[in-house]
């Protein structure tokens, strides 16, 4: 068909077979579908919707137009992550030394993040000195030699989605549910992981805000990972208040530190969602029995200082400086905090992420288009969290800046996205469900 005739079918909601799906994927590459073409196409599909089969054909289409690993380039087990990301989400960095370093590899492709939040990418890269732009060749052999290799997107993998995904980016169709999907799962199928951990977020916070436009995206990828034979799993977890205390580059990557070593003031709710995420990846991926084992072994990796190892492993072999392990004060700093503090007493009943993390990118720890840069210092941490009891003058968040004019920029939406009340918030699960 020509580019014009598979447009016409998708805005009519015509299904398309699987020879057309890969076929208009090549005319995208080689140029014979015009960009103004694709994003025709893109748009309607953005208002048509495509059924399983379309998202999975499209996926594997994208999958294959690069370099795909086969199972045999990473020691097995190999696993991937991928979080749909959100405010202050730094599990990654986290959950991925624990599952390394209780026996399963990890090639991990990762973004920088754009709009209210960086992305694991830009947190990485607060540490001095290391670097994420490996190429293909040289990040499978860390992964091979120490297990755990987390680096820039290449090329070479799955790059029609790249070619995709840079029209989505400018035509309003980044939030497809199918597009999403096919994005995603043909990174992770292209990578080569037989296993793959998906953390959906759902809330203010995240990509999608709805529990049931989370749940139809999770079930959509799950059901494009097993397709392709990968064990598949995804959690649907809370995102309605930032992840952790830190909202920030350097200040994420401080936490995940002290999540890791167990030194300082660790987050429980973030440290039992990793763990969590963690004992997940470790089931399906063979290297525990059950689900109570997994999670033991996850705690044990934590508690022993294996998982901590194994990230200072990494940000050595990248070029970072593994010292940060023992001295986060090695991340850069602003040295210059804003306090904010409560107005009134009462419960904290809810903090709002999406105003939390918008601040966050006002201060310089977001993007709002490609190629900007990002401040790796700034930040917020919050002093309060979800239930706790806060009188008038208690600390609320600390705005790390480098002005004091920013922090009075931004410290009352920061300060107004705590909602204090004098009723308890009800309990929340740091998974919301499971789908396999």
């Amino acid at each position: 068909m020509t580019p014009a005739e598979l447009i016409a079918r998708k805005r009519y909601g015509g299904e398309h077979p699987a020879t057309e799906i890969s076929s208009l994927v090549r005319m995208a590459m080689d140029g014979s579908m015009a960009d103004y073409q694709v994003s025709a196409w893109l748009m309607a599909v953005t208002l048509r919707g495509m059924t399983t089969a379309e998202a999975t054909e499209l996926a594997f289409a994208m999958r294959d137009s690069g370099r795909v690993l086969g199972p045999d380039e990473l020691p097995q087990p190999s696993v991937d992550k991928h979080s749909t990301g959100g405010v202050g989400d730094k599990t990654t960095l986290v959950v991925a030394p624990i599952v390394v370093s209780a026996g399963a590899h990890m090639l991990k492709m990762s973004g920088r993040g754009l709009g209210h939040t960086g992305g694991t990418i830009d947190k990485l890269e607060s540490v001095p000195g290391l670097r994420t732009d490996l190429a293909l060749e040289d990040a499978l052999e860390q992964a091979r030699r120490c297990g755990l290799a987390i680096v820039c997107q290449t090329p070479e993998l799955a790059p029609a989605d790249g070619r995709l995904y840079a029209l989505r980016d400018v035509t309003a169709t980044v939030d497809s549910i199918p597009l999403i999907a096919a994005s995603i799962m043909s990174k992770k199928l292209a990578a080569g992981a037989r296993t793959i951990l998906l953390d959906v977020k759902v809330g203010r916070g995240a990509l999608l805000r709805s529990l049931d436009e989370s749940r139809a995206l999770a079930r959509l990828m799950v059901g494009i990972g097993q397709a392709a034979g990968a064990r598949t799993e995804a959690a649907l977890t809370p995102m309605d208040e930032p992840l952790g205390t830190a909202v920030g580059n350097a200040l994420e990557v401080a936490e995940a530190v002290r999540t890791l070593t167990g030194r300082g003031e660790v987050d429980q709710r973030f440290r039992e969602l990793c763990l969590l995420l963690a004992a997940h990846a470790l089931a399906a991926a063979g290297l525990a029995t059950s689900p109570v084992e997994a999670y033991r072994l996850a705690e044990d990796r934590l508690l022993s200082g294996a998982a901590a190892e194994c990230f200072r492993q990494m940000l050595e072999a990248q070029g970072g400086d593994p010292r940060v392990i023992e001295d986060t004060d090695r991340l850069p700093s602003t040295g210059l905090v804003h306090r904010v503090r409560c107005d009134r007493g009462g419960l904290v009943e809810a903090i709002d992420a999406l105003a939390i993390g918008r601040a966050a990118g006002a201060l310089g720890a977001a993007r709002q288009r490609n190629g900007q840069s990002i401040d790796p210092a700034v930040g917020i941490v919050l002093h309060a969290r979800r239930g706790d009891p806060v009188s008038s003058g208690d600390p609320l968040a600390d705005l790390h800046v480098r002005r004091e004019a920013d922090g009075e920029h931004v410290a009352e939406a920061v300060r107004a996205a705590f909602v204090v009340s004098p009723m308890a918030p009800a309990p929340r699960p740091a998974i919301l469900e499971l789908i396999r």
